[in-house]
């Protein structure tokens, strides 16, 4: 049954007039391409999305850690948990000198 309702809507189904090369064109809001052109995005790019991400982390727990003051000073542990966030900032600070240093954030 399946076989002959696609033989069927093969022979009686409407015909484009149109040329098949037409049809595959890729085509983006209302404008046709002038050709098939792949850009290469350079490698900087995906260097600084994944820095990006980084700090995005680092942010991801400094939040917490700010909001969590006020319980850490009642607990009498501000100085620890302060000393533990000094030596996360500066992990990150080193790791950020050393992408300046090595010359990951200029564009040639």
């Amino acid at each position: 049954m399946a076989g002959a309702i696609l033989i069927l809507s093969h022979l009686l189904g409407p015909r484009s007039k149109v040329a098949r090369d037409e049809l595959l064109a890729p085509y983006e809001s209302g404008i046709k391409s002038p050709g098939y052109r792949q850009q290469r995005y350079p490698v900087k790019f995906y260097l600084i999305a994944v820095l990006f991400v980084i700090f995005d982390v680092e942010t991801v727990f400094l939040y917490p850690w700010a909001v969590s003051v006020g319980e850490f000073k009642a607990a009498g542990q501000a100085a620890f948990w302060f000393v533990e966030m000094v030596v996360f900032i500066a992990i990150l600070l080193v790791g950020y000198i050393y992408m300046v240093a090595k010359g990951a954030f200029k564009w040639e």
